[in-house]
């Protein structure tokens, strides 16, 4: 009886201690995070609305609201230059980008132009996210190959999407020579026009409400598969596109577990600022969207991926911010690997921007228009290390 007295009393004593110790440990680790602190009102950049990116970031603003009482403004755009420009201008924090981000801070397509030129952008999180040449079942579009003689959408002004559909023809072996090319002011206006059967494929996300929308109309839905077998297609593809990567996709319009579709996975919406944004702020924003996660992970079908394991490590667009590095560091998800990877990309911008300033004086010299620049850069920008 002694004995099992005694024994109680160590096990006691242990679970006492550990207690302790537990105890301890949490106060020491929410003494050193510290609470969320965040300015009462926040503006970011989106896509326009109808599109899964105002749809996600709409989302979040929310729960910024109810879990802190902060207000977010959006201020959406159908074109990358337009989600852009208030960034760079500060007249919002945050643009909730798509492929721009990494066209930014590479300095190519809209942004190869004298008033811009290779962008200090960094990432706070990126969604990982499935993207698709859409189409109805009626257009008779059964593979990518089937777009040649098409009507195809085409967006001034949106390279993010522009670009993505060149690399979809390129699968095909196929160019902007071979359809028919449909101007829409915005991304929303493409989604539109395939319902009102002004076009008869666009690109864009399978989960987007006008998806949607278009599924539920006498003319269907349907996406052209990019066979991962199909190894020549592939490489045309990311010759042109190489952030795409296959994916089978069972979330999204007509899509299930038992109904999928083999697309393209890429990062977006991207939450992207310039580098010289305060750490502080960009911390407590990451923190602040980690913490709401509960509150918007199923405000859209695709929310899940916000979790910061996925969307808070590399490979992404650009090269993550240092004050979402730091909270991720906290959370254990960052990597001496995904350091190295960020690091090559820091570099990699600085190398560019010298690169810039030497391709603006040539081009001022010699005095080139815009339209002479841009290939003028892009010879000069081919010679930049890659790291």
């Amino acid at each position: 009886m002694v004995k099992n007295l005694r024994r109680g009393w160590r096990i006691y004593l242990f679970s006492l201690a550990l207690t302790f110790f537990l105890v301890v440990l949490n106060f020491s680790m929410s003494q050193a995070a510290g609470p969320v602190k965040l300015p009462d009102t926040l503006l970011w950049s989106c896509y326009d609305v109808g599109s899964t990116g105002y749809v996600h970031a709409s989302a979040m603003a929310d729960a910024l609201l109810k879990q802190y009482g902060t207000r977010v403004r959006l201020m959406p755009s159908g074109t990358s230059i337009g989600r852009l420009m208030p960034l760079k201008t500060k007249r919002v924090e945050v643009g909730w980008l798509a492929t721009e981000a990494n066209f930014a801070a590479e300095g190519i397509y809209d942004f190869a132009t004298y008033e811009w030129g290779p962008q200090d952008v960094r990432v706070i999180l990126a969604l990982p996210t499935a993207h698709a040449v859409i189409t109805t079942k009626e257009s008779g579009i059964k593979t990518l190959k089937d777009l040649k003689g098409k009507r195809v959408s085409w967006i001034p002004g949106n390279p993010s999407l522009n670009v993505k559909m060149e690399a979809y023809l390129a699968f095909a072996n196929l160019t902007w020579d071979d359809v028919k090319k449909v101007e829409f002011p915005s991304y929303a206006a493409t989604g539109k026009g395939l319902i009102g059967g002004q076009v008869d494929a666009i690109c864009g996300t399978v989960t987007a409400s006008l998806i949607y929308e278009l599924a539920s109309t006498p003319r269907g839905v349907h996406y052209p598969p990019f066979p991962p077998e199909d190894k020549e297609g592939w490489k045309r593809m990311l010759k042109i596109a190489p952030y795409l990567k296959p994916f089978k996709e069972t979330v999204g319009a007509t899509l299930s577990k038992d109904n999928p579709a083999q697309l393209v996975q890429y990062r977006y919406p991207i939450g992207t600022v310039y580098a010289d944004t305060s750490a502080d702020y960009v911390y407590n924003l990451t923190k602040a969207l980690d913490e709401t996660f509960p509150l918007y992970e199923k405000a859209h079908p695709t929310m899940v991926w916000w979790r910061i394991d996925s969307a808070g490590v590399p490979p992404v667009d650009a090269p993550f911010h240092d004050g979402a590095i730091k909270y991720f560091k906290e959370k254990g998800i960052w990597t001496a690997e995904h350091q190295a990877w960020n690091d090559a990309g820091v570099k990699r911008i600085k190398n560019l921007q010298k690169a810039w300033e030497k391709a603006v004086s040539m081009g001022q010299s010699k005095k080139l228009d815009a339209k002479d620049f841009e290939p003028f850069w892009m010879k000069i920008r081919a010679e930049v290390p890659t790291e």
